[in-house]
């Protein structure tokens, strides 16, 4: 058990002013991320905090996140569409996800149902991983690229360098949400807003 972890599951992700207090999301759920941690920690999986929530890597290689939400709290897997999913119960975060997938859970009970399930896939994720499996994202030319962003990268070849550099995971989460706004002055803010962090190779969420 990583002591990190420990300090996540008393206090929270700390990414809200609720964090360390009783209102924290992560209170909500304390029985079903500890059963979950549980089953992680009895597959072997080395438990970290990455992106300040726990996180299960094979060899260096991610596998899985745990993380509490309001109304649940789920494992999401790095390569969930690679998964064959024969029970049914993978979901994609957002409409535009490509990779990830989630299994939601609201109870104990839940987890103790879908425990054999759950063990085999991550047991799945982690062979995915060791063959070296990777999800076909959509192509670059496929992503839209505003005019704005597109003038700065004539400007600043440093910045283009780093864009080209960044994951297609990437990359497609800063176009959606640059392209997501209607107006010129809006879009450049956006970009302006989040340069810095492109610079550092750094995703949207990171």
């Amino acid at each position: 058990m990583n002591v990190l972890v420990d300090q996540y599951l008393a206090d929270g992700c700390g990414r809200c002013p609720l964090g360390g207090t009783p209102q924290c999301k992560v209170h909500n759920w304390q029985a079903e991320l500890q059963k979950l941690r549980a089953i992680l920690l009895d597959l072997g999986l080395t438990e970290d905090l990455k992106w300040k929530v726990p996180c299960y890597t094979d060899q260096n290689r991610n596998i899985v996140l745990l993380s509490a939400f309001k109304d649940y709290c789920a494992l999401s897997f790095f390569k969930g569409a690679l998964l064959k999913d024969d029970k049914g119960i993978l979901e994609a975060p957002g409409e535009n996800t490509q990779a990830a997938r989630l299994i939601r859970f609201t109870g104990v009970a839940q987890i103790a149902e879908l425990e054999t399930a759950i063990r085999a896939y991550v047991g799945e994720a982690i062979e995915l991983e060791k063959a070296g499996l990777q999800v076909d994202f959509k192509a670059k030319n496929e992503l839209q690229f505003p005019p704005e962003l597109e003038e700065k990268f004539a400007r600043d070849p440093d910045f283009y360098d780093a864009f080209q550099a960044l994951t297609p995971g990437r990359q497609r989460g800063y176009l959606l949400y640059f392209t997501g706004a209607k107006q010129s002055q809006t879009r450049n803010a956006r970009i302006e807003k989040y340069r810095a962090k492109i610079l550092e190779g750094k995703g949207f969420h990171d």
